[in-house]
């Protein structure tokens, strides 16, 4: 079934280097995030220029279209239509990508965490709300709801998802390692079974590191080896398995290339977990405990130093937390917090974060009264109300970033909110919703205590009066720039592009498929065609011509990019009723035959003969003008760009 994004879904696929091109692609809240084996073959300039994508980032390794609210479903499609399953890595034969040690982290880091983040916020919400509806019953009715049934049960979802997301991230690291996902989540129930958790209570046979930071106990021993634990248990951790996994998918090669494989199927899990589970215990565990006690540590040693601690952590963190955002490298802090919710049942590394969304709101809240450009307006109130459930993509990239000023502004108010929560000694207490969904998250679950969520709210409030007040001194609408000149691949006196197909002449915007008339593609006219033949429209060279015959792609000598589409969904024909003339990197001249097609045979299928004629480089031109004439023979002037 058509969507209406086929084709903002084949822009991106054509233009990411094609689909040849594709390593794997997740998405995240606004954005699709693509591996490509050649950045190179992007047309970056041109991604940036269409209808429907915010803006193109390149950092860590990924190539990222920012696409807004909506890029669930065009994620979709254009999984659909690249023919891979998203963040499965597609065959790739050719070398492994090179990065550096910082961009391979934040890689690995995102890689690991995209694919559950959504569900991730959904537990702590739900965690959330149930702080909420405890903290409302016991102090206005004296009722602990926490052992009803109804609390259990939600509860068991909310909390369960945190205790055992070891299993979790076994499962995504595994697919983010190429080793088996069922090792990977085997790994992850054996740091969660409930024998081991259980020896967190059993009589202590020693301790090593006491009397430091890094002092653990152990309660059992492996032929005679201690078996160090951490006093919190791994159960909620992090670390251990994601390194488990890594490790693992090493060996899983190892015995794939050295067992028969008459034996491999089940040879191989039982060589690797037989291996990897004692020595996750005994190595891999205490070190990743040690790590995270060391960047814990180091970021809370920020904070308490003497006066000025609190203030400098929470200004860089409310200041930098958009920058860090844009580039995607606040992954790498993710981490830490989730490494002090196991360990401590809360963080306070990263609350300066939360009001930094609010921040950015109250900047384009005043642009959007001070604004008198209707267009700007209507950028803005989505974008608005988006950025208060804290997705604040679409007021950085389509507003205040490339008006420069106003995104400093919104940095300068996140610090001022930042500083208050971390003088405040704010914490959360589970990973949650973003923007106003994540409030609850700062409601303590054991006491009740609405302490950091009041100097949450304070700081939110602190951190938007700024932003917007200096907004509201500072902003003014630009001149009107001068009209772009045409870009040199056009003609400076234009280019005709006369009728590829006889028949009659509507608009674009009124064909039957979204994907067209929305002119996500780009600009042109429709013809219903009375004639069964295609001609070139000028003189150029047949970029594409699909298997099926149904859709051709000229790029003009002139520079301009020409999708002609016989007929809606007639790629269901298979190539039925088709006979190419012409074929894929020939050159031709205007009026040369291209294509034979058979009308009745393509009504007689239910499909309409509509046949759009697209410039999809439209933001090359400063204007494309269509023929006003009812109906056009082969060779009539159709479209002129200038």
């Amino acid at each position: 079934m058509a969507s209406k994004y086929d084709g903002l879904a084949r822009i991106i696929i054509q233009n990411v280097g094609g689909k040849g091109n594709i390593k794997s692609i997740t998405h995240c809240i606004t954005r699709l995030r693509f591996k490509l084996k050649d950045e190179s073959k992007a047309n970056t300039d041109i991604l940036k220029n269409t209808d429907g994508i915010v803006t193109v980032i390149q950092s860590g390794g990924q190539y990222q279209v920012v696409i807004g609210n909506h890029v669930p479903d065009v994620y979709d499609v254009v999984c659909e239509h690249a023919g891979i399953s998203g963040a499965a890595p597609v065959a790739d034969d050719g070398p492994a990508e090179k990065m550096s040690p910082g961009a391979a982290l934040i890689d690995i880091i995102s890689g690991v965490f995209q694919p559950l983040l959504s569900v991730l916020c959904a537990a702590g919400i739900i965690k959330g709300l149930l702080a909420v509806w405890s903290f409302v019953a016991s102090s206005s009715f004296g009722i602990d709801v926490t052992t009803s049934g109804a609390y259990e049960i939600w509860n068991a979802v909310g909390d369960g998802f945190f205790y055992f997301l070891p299993i979790i991230l076994g499962y995504t690291a595994a697919k983010k390692f190429k080793c088996s996902e069922f090792i990977g989540m085997a790994l992850g129930v054996g740091l969660t079974y409930p024998n081991m958790v259980a020896l967190k209570s059993a009589e202590v046979l020693g301790t090593v590191f006491a009397g430091t930071s890094f002092s653990m106990d152990y309660m059992t021993d492996f032929f005679g080896i201690p078996v160090i634990m951490p006093a919190s248990g791994y159960t909620q951790s992090v670390v251990p398995v994601v390194l488990a996994v890594y490790i693992a998918a090493k060996l899983e090669k190892f015995f794939k290339k050295r067992i028969p494989d008459v034996i491999k199927t089940f040879i191989v899990p039982l060589c690797v977990l037989g291996i990897m589970m004692p020595l996750t215990y005994l190595v891999i565990g205490p070190i990743a405990t040690v790590i995270c006690n060391c960047l814990t540590l180091v970021f809370g040693g920020l904070y308490n130093i003497p006066v000025v601690g609190g203030i400098i952590a929470g200004a860089l963190i409310g200041a930098l937390w958009q920058v860090l955002v844009i580039f995607g490298l606040h992954w790498g802090l993710v981490p830490l917090a989730m490494i002090n919710y196991g360990t401590l049942g809360y963080d306070f590394i990263l609350s300066p974060y939360f009001c930094v969304s609010f921040a950015q709101s109250a900047v384009v809240l005043g642009m959007i009264l001070k604004t008198k450009d209707q267009k700007l307006k209507d950028i803005a109130i989505p974008a608005f109300i988006s950025g208060l459930f804290g997705v604040t993509e679409p007021c950085i990239y389509g507003i205040t970033l490339p008006k420069k000023t106003p995104f400093v502004i919104s940095c300068i108010g996140g610090a001022a909110g930042g500083i208050i929560t971390a003088v405040a000694g704010v914490k959360s207490y589970t990973m949650g919703g973003l923007g106003l969904f994540g409030l609850p998250c700062y409601i303590d679950p054991n006491t009740n205590s609405l302490y950091s969520m009041i100097w949450v709210i304070i700081s939110i409030l602190v951190a938007a009066a700024v932003a917007f007040i200096l907004t509201m001194v500072t902003y003014k609408d630009e001149a009107p720039a001068a009209k772009k000149e045409v870009s040199s691949s056009a003609s400076v006196n234009g280019e005709v592009l006369v009728a590829p197909v006889k028949g009659e002449v509507k608009p674009l915007t009124e064909v039957s498929d979204a994907a067209f008339s929305s002119e996500a593609m780009g600009k042109g006219i429709a013809i219903v065609p009375v004639e069964g033949k295609v001609y070139a429209p000028a003189d150029g060279t047949i970029t594409a011509f699909f298997a099926t015959g149904h859709a051709i792609g000229i790029t003009t000598d002139k520079g301009a990019e020409v999708i002609i589409h016989v007929g809606m969904d007639t790629v269901q024909l298979e190539g039925k009723g088709f006979n190419p003339v012409a074929k894929q990197g020939d050159k031709v001249k205007r009026g040369d035959l291209l294509l034979e097609f058979d009308i009745d045979l393509i009504k007689e299928a239910g499909y309409s003969t509509e046949t759009p004629i697209v410039i999809t480089n439209s933001g090359k031109y400063s204007d494309i003008i269509p023929t006003d004439a009812a109906s056009v023979e082969n060779g009539n002037e159709l479209i002129t760009l200038l």
